[in-house]
């Protein structure tokens, strides 16, 4: 993560969001280091949370089944397609969240 004191850990985040194949992502879903990103949470906002060590937060999203570990079967389906998804790493985790057309 950049260590830039003067910009708000939401920009910084937003800096360091890419796109990525899931392909060169599965090395940290084999080592159980993959969280996926409901489509419908900003990636960056969930980026944040974990990085300030929100649990609150991330265990209520959790509850609600839109932040959790990728499924094997996502995992396998992303896999087929080399799906293209957006990444942010925040260690030692790497948040992965489908595309979606704008």
């Amino acid at each position: 993560m950049t260590d830039d004191p003067q910009l708000p850990l939401e920009t910084t985040l937003n800096l360091e969001t890419a796109p990525i194949h899931w392909r060169e992502l599965e090395r940290f879903f084999a080592a159980g280091r993959a969280i996926r990103v409901a489509p419908e949470l900003d990636l960056v906002a969930v980026g944040a949370e974990l990085a300030k060590d929100n649990a609150r937060q991330i265990s209520q999203w959790m509850e609600e089944g839109k932040v959790d570990a990728v499924p094997d079967e996502k995992a396998q389906a992303w896999h087929e397609r080399n799906t293209e998804v957006w990444a942010l790493v925040i260690r030692p985790w790497v948040l992965v969240q489908e595309r979606t057309e704008s």
